[in-house]
């Protein structure tokens, strides 16, 4: 069965390059949101103007929100491509007024409705006011799987107060972020229903609009959407590198070597006595009023003589070439949609000119820039204070047996010992006659599932179905917290925490171990079982069909496209040899395997109630100090031997001292040579023992040791001969016979002890009486035996 499987929940980690799906060339999308309005509508000329100046890679679509009322008089319908959304500014269940968060809603629904957003890997999520310099490439700028990049939003202080403590289970991941979003389509998957539900969540939150909470100056909760997406990005473990170095607000100045390729134009800006504000054009119509422009500023010849200082020219040519890009986009706007040529001015011959062209060709990343955003990130990461990892649940699958009894006391103790963070749970599947005689109810936390052993449509005898229907069945009835879900068999041993981000596990990229045999993933099994045979993956013989579970994993998996990380420094099988260095997390002892004459094969202990009889244990395997060290690869593989069985019986002693079975010391007779099958007595008969219990072996609690001493005076002979008279053997079904037949021999016994008790005193009473009866009882003996004899 399938041995460690990373599912990722509600976050993907990876880095961008890493896997098949991440080969150039890198398929991107550009998003940007709107509404049916005068004011929107030049600002998607100037994006989308500067968008084919830049060469912006990929395609770009218009996220546009509007009423059914709105789109009778709607004029711009041709202005960009576009995604219609239905209108939220008005919410339709709270009446709310709050356009802002037409915004994740768009991009909900492009997610769901677009078949563009079904051929992409990366997306750059823009406003309306900006205007791009250069091209904007995920991969380029830093972005990782799991990791987007976006601009810095200092005003952002509900990160830092309580607001986040209110609105995410993660505050400590609030990221002060907006503007400017580069991300893979995975987490925006992931993302987007949390975005809108928490800009949603911040919204009606008007206690903490305030700007003591928010840094919103208008105290207005305008930027509800802004903390949705924080407070979302957050709840669902992203963190983002922030950068302040890609985009700037005009009228900002740039850093020296650094080049700008976004400009924000949200802010007022001026140029000498020249300035532009967005917020003055609200109601303009400058998009359908033919030959006008926005107000021309100054000429860059000018702004020579206002400034001495090179870097703060820079930042007022910034300003110059940002509203000129507006008008360049305006005047060709015009020009498409037949205006008549407008009058000949001295600005339109700059706009048009070889100079202009010049100054606003495609910007790339300076050495500098790229610089700064890499030490930028390492100071980031390394200044932020250890953040809590994005939580985990590890389940397995047993059933009603005392088999898996004794398998899942031994993987929960090795689960607490192994500090494997998070919670685990046990799906327990019976059928309604084994759950009413079952005792092991305690051993772990449990999800109870119904059996489909006997397959209730078929009635096909395949336990094995067992493990994914009560996964199913988990999902579906338990309210699941956790971002990543680790699956273990139950025949397995925790050495160390699985930490499914450690192994590079990622949404649509699971993690598992090899399994090799499982050719049917090459052959016309995976043909005939899954459309995506090339997706199968060998991540998990017997002629039965016993391991049809397994390639319904694989095949499932191949059906989803999910394709697993596939790493072999997991787990190990006790017997093969490990490889040098590795700290494999999981013992698998799903074989038999030996040490020197001893061995294990956890089929043999399939009828053993080892969980049940007190201080019942597995045959304890050799000393480590005994091992022959001349072959290190074997000694290596030896010792995860001994530790696998070493750990299964610590788990037995902790668990019958738990139970408070009887301390076997005191109830102990050395005298008696019975074998502890036979005299080691169940939780029914504790406190009552009929014959004397087995002593501790010494090695049981110091099983973690394994430089332990043997002692010195003790020879090799006679401590097999003390862990022999110490252990419960092998469960063979001749010790059900003999102590049956001790049972009917003991029966026998006692009868004949009590039979032969009553014969002595009716032979003693009538002797008591003989002499009373004198020589009348002889003479009417005599006259009985003639009568009777006819004599």
């Amino acid at each position: 069965m399938a041995a460690v499987i990373f599912a990722g929940l509600l976050v993907g980690r990876g880095r961008a390059g890493e896997g098949a799906d991440l080969k150039a060339p890198f398929r991107m999308h550009t998003l940007f949101s709107v509404e049916c309005q005068n004011y929107f509508d030049w600002q998607t000329v100037g994006l989308m103007h500067s968008y084919r100046k830049a060469r912006q890679p990929g395609p770009i679509t218009r996220l546009l929100s509007c009423t059914e009322e709105e789109k009778k008089s709607y004029r711009g319908m041709n202005l960009a491509p576009t995604v219609e959304v239905p209108s939220m500014s008005k919410h339709p269940k709270t009446g709310d007024w709050y356009p802002a968060i037409n915004k994740p809603a768009g991009v909900v629904h492009w997610l769901k409705h677009s078949k563009d957003a079904e051929n992409v890997d990366w997306v750059v999520i823009l406003d309306a006011d900006m205007i791009i310099r250069g091209p904007i490439v995920p991969w380029e700028i830093g972005a990782e799987k799991g990791r987007p990049v976006a601009a810095y939003y200092g005003y952002l202080v509900g990160c830092d107060n309580e607001l986040a403590n209110l609105h995410t289970k993660h505050p400590e991941l609030c990221d002060k972020v907006g503007g400017l979003l580069a991300m893979h389509i995975d987490d925006l998957r992931a993302l987007a229903p949390m975005w809108l539900s928490k800009t949603e969540e911040v919204r009606g939150d008007k206690a903490h609009w305030m700007t003591k909470y928010t840094g919103d100056i208008y105290g207005s909760g305008w930027i509800s959407e802004m903390y949705g997406y924080s407070f979302g990005a957050a709840e669902v473990g992203l963190r983002h590198k922030i950068n302040d170095n890609l985009m700037i607000y005009p009228g900002y100045t740039p850093r020296e070597g650094v080049e700008p390729i976004l400009l924000h134009y949200g802010l007022p800006f001026n140029v000498g006595n020249w300035s532009f504000s967005k917020l003055d054009h609200h109601e303009d119509n400058i998009v359908y009023d033919c030959g006008r422009l926005f107000p021309e500023p100054p000429y860059p010849r000018e702004v020579l003589e206002m400034k001495v200082n090179a870097n703060e020219r820079r930042a007022l040519f910034l300003n110059l070439e940002c509203i000129n890009t507006i008008n360049e986009g305006l005047l060709l706007q015009h020009e498409e949609h037949a205006c008549p040529k407008p009058v000949w001015s001295k600005y339109l011959r700059f706009l048009r000119s070889k100079t202009f062209a010049d100054l606003t060709r495609p910007k790339q990343l300076t050495p500098k820039s790229r610089q700064i955003m890499e030490i930028a990130v390492k100071k980031q990461d390394a200044n932020e204070p250890e953040k809590p990892h994005p939580k985990i649940h590890t389940i397995f699958s047993t059933e009603c047996s005392p088999y898996f009894d004794w398998q899942t006391v031994g993987l929960v103790h090795s689960f607490h010992r192994s500090r494997q963070p998070g919670n685990i749970t046990r799906l327990l599947s019976c059928t309604v006659e084994d759950l009413k005689q079952y005792k092991g109810h305690d051993l772990a936390p449990t999800h109870y599932v119904p059996s489909m052993s006997r397959h209730p449509l078929t009635g096909d005898w395949y336990p094995a179905i067992n493990k994914p229907a009560a996964v199913v069945h988990w999902l579906n009835h338990v309210k699941v917290d956790a971002e990543y879900i680790v699956i273990l068999d139950a025949d397995m041993i925790m050495r160390g925490p699985i930490t499914p981000w450690e192994f590079n596990a990622a949404r649509g990229h699971p993690v598992s171990t090899p399994y090799d045999y499982l050719i049917g993933c090459d052959n016309e099994l995976a043909k005939i079982h899954t459309s995506h045979p090339n997706s199968c993956d060998k991540a998990i013989v017997y002629e039965a069909g016993w391991i049809s579970e397994m390639y319904g994993y694989a095949f499932g998996a191949a059906e989803l496209n999910l394709r697993h990380v596939i790493s072999n420094k997991i787990m190990l099988y006790p017997g093969y040899d490990p490889e040098p260095g590795v700290n494999y997390r999981v013992l698998h002892y799903g074989l038999d395997f030996r040490v020197g004459n001893w061995s294990f094969d956890k089929a043999k202990w399939r009828h053993a109630n080892v969980v049940e009889k007190c201080w019942s244990k597995f045959p304890s395997p050799p000393d480590p100090s005994s091992l022959d060290r001349g072959n290190e690869a074997a000694f290596q593989r030896d010792l995860l031997s001994i530790e696998c069985v070493n750990s299964l019986n610590e788990a037995l002693h902790l668990h019958h001292e738990r139970n408070k079975c009887p301390d076997p010391k005191i109830l102990s007779t050395p005298t008696t040579p019975d074998h502890p099958s036979l005299s080691t007595p169940t939780r029914e008969t504790r406190g009552r023992p009929s014959l004397p219990l087995p002593e501790i072996p010494r090695e049981i609690i110091t099983t973690r040791n394994l430089d332990k001493k043997v002692e010195p005076n003790a020879t090799r002979d006679s401590l097999e001969l003390k862990e022999e008279s110490e252990e419960l053997s092998h469960p063979e079904p001749s010790n059900q016979a003999f102590n049956s037949m001790r049972f009917w021999i003991l029966g026998l016994w006692a009868f004949s002890i009590f039979g032969f008790m009553a014969v002595m005193w009716m032979v003693i009473s009538s002797r008591k009486g003989h002499k009373k009866r004198g020589k009348n009882l002889k003479t009417r003996r005599r006259t009985a035996v003639v009568q009777d004899y006819g004599i």
